[in-house]
């Protein structure tokens, strides 16, 4: 057998995992390993198999193990298993150096499932290892406890910003009620690498599946993820409830959903256990009515807003409802308005509310309209949650050309961007610029707390870079400013720049 021991970290290797590794997983950028089984095969390894154990700590919710040994030049070959204290977790051979496994979701070779604490087996598969040959190796371990921020699909970013990312925040596939049409053209429940052809072959930067309250969709994203490298995808869910839906964006784990059923959450744990796991929560269409139509649709509930990011102001599905129009009774924006001028913070996004990927893509509702586009600093999960936790954002109703839609205030040499705070005194003057890129012939209406509006002199061109000026009264304001066609309708929605927010609840 090979020799091996668990340790920290000894120079060797750092010099090893420097040497061989280009690349490392999200949970080694994020932190150290909590285990490294390092050790040794020579000559009387080859064709074996060497069983290396470690501990799993009850509680542990994500497993990751990144491998690297430096016997390449000698042609040694070392593949890869996993078996847990009842069974065999799974093998990948040599096609791999590292894997996850979780409940929800796990590396393509990997079966997910809970993690039962006991003693783990890392299984060393040893097809070739010539004579007169040692080979070091080194296996590093992450555990993570089911409380931590959920592990991103992909281990790095893939694109780097910082830039505008579109993309669609409220999509479904067949692991819920998402269908589409066979190869045969029967209706059937949608598989999910339909749904991410489509948004690939849509433009899309990015899209959230969430399923209503299921989280099995997170295996097949992960198997897709490699694939599908130009379009970010993040799990999520639907918490679909009695009283009201919200998406939990960037949860893979499970989550209790059934409020009120007795021994059950409340809201309040619901939304601390969704903290608790990094997600980023969203209250989905919450004007739409309640009823046979859309149980539980509109939202009713008891809440703390402090334990929201986000409203979905605009969504596809309600705009289908009323021919396409944005700016109907079944609107988020007063909703969200009205929190505004509560003093609440929170981004606006939008969302097709998708389920069915072969719906046309100039109908509303159709997967990527409305499109959420997020200025992030890169294209990845983190980045964007931070972009949109930071009111970066604008909702893009259907005009793909839309590149970017940018606000900025500046007073007393200071400057804010959407999503930014700016105080200035009573009497200061606020100068306030707008710069969009890819709507021609946009004009530009600027909204503010209280129901204000303005029209802003039209411009030719598909540019627009304007500026206008407003004087402070000190008081807590909010401003921001939406697109409009020749007619009046909607194009665009943007988040505001907050004034004076300081004494904000």
């Amino acid at each position: 057998m090979g020799r091996f021991r668990i340790t920290g970290a000894g120079a060797w290797i750092v010099a090893l995992m420097v040497a061989l590794s280009g690349a490392s997983t999200a949970a080694a950028q994020e932190r150290s390993a909590d285990l490294r089984l390092e050790g040794e095969l020579t000559r009387r390894n080859h064709e074996t198999y060497v069983e290396l154990p470690f501990a799993v700590p009850p509680g542990t919710g994500r497993l990751t193990v990144v491998f690297r040994h430096d016997g390449a030049d000698d042609r040694t070959t070392i593949d890869l298993g996993l078996r847990d204290p009842q069974r065999l977790r799974g093998w990948s051979g040599g096609a791999r150096d590292r894997f996850t496994v979780a409940e929800t979701d796990a590396t393509p070779a990997y079966l997910p499932g809970p993690l039962p604490a006991g003693t783990w087996n890392l299984i060393l598969g040893v097809p070739n290892l010539r004579p007169d040959v040692t080979t070091a190796y080194v296996a590093e371990i992450w555990l993570d406890p089911a409380e931590a921020t959920p592990s991103a699909l992909s281990d790095a970013p893939l694109a780097q910003g910082p830039a505008w990312w579109r993309g669609d925040l409220h999509v479904h596939s067949g692991h819920s009620d998402g269908t589409c049409r066979s190869r045969g053209g029967a209706r059937i429940p949608c598989p999910i690498f339909r749904i991410v052809e489509t948004a690939a072959e849509r433009g899309l930067d990015f899209i959230a599946l969430t399923e209503h309250n299921a989280a099995s969709q997170a295996q097949g994203l992960r198997e897709l993820q490699p694939y599908f490298d130009d379009i970010l995808l993040i799990p999520g869910r639907e918490l679909t409830t009695f009283q009201g839906h919200a998406n939990l964006l960037g949860l893979s784990a499970p989550l209790e959903f059934r409020l009120g059923a007795p021994g059950a959450a409340d809201l309040d744990m619901v939304l601390d256990r969704a903290a608790s796991l990094g997600a980023t929560v969203s209250i989905n269409h919450p004007r739409m009515p309640s009823g046979e139509a859309c149980m539980g649709c509109g939202w009713q509930a008891q809440t703390d807003w402090s334990k929201v990011h986000a409203i979905e102001v605009l969504n596809g599905g309600a705009m289908a409802a009323f021919g396409g129009r944005a700016e109907s009774p079944l609107s988020g924006i007063g909703f969200w308005e009205s929190l505004l001028d509560e003093g609440h913070r929170l981004t606006a996004i939008g969302g097709s509310d998708s389920h069915d990927p072969d719906r046309p893509v100039g109908e509303p509702g159709a997967l990527g309209r409305p499109a959420t586009v997020i200025h992030a600093a890169s294209l990845s999960q983190p980045d964007l949650m931070a972009g949109l936790r930071a009111g970066r954002v604008f909702i893009d109703l259907g005009h793909p050309g839309l590149k970017r839609l940018e606000l900025e205030a500046t007073a007393g040499g200071r400057t804010a961007r959407m999503g930014d705070e700016l105080n200035a005194a009573s009497g200061a003057l606020i100068s306030f610029r707008v710069k969009v890129e890819g709507a021609p012939g946009a004009r530009i209406q600027v909204v503010e707390s209280g129901g204000a509006r303005e029209l802003l002199p039209a411009q030719p061109g598909d540019q627009i870079d304007q500026t206008f000026t407003r004087r402070s009264d000190g008081q807590r304001r909010w401003l921001r400013i939406d697109l409009r066609d020749a007619h009046g309708g909607l194009l665009a929605l943007g988040n505001p720049i907050y004034l004076n927010w300081d004494d904000a609840p």
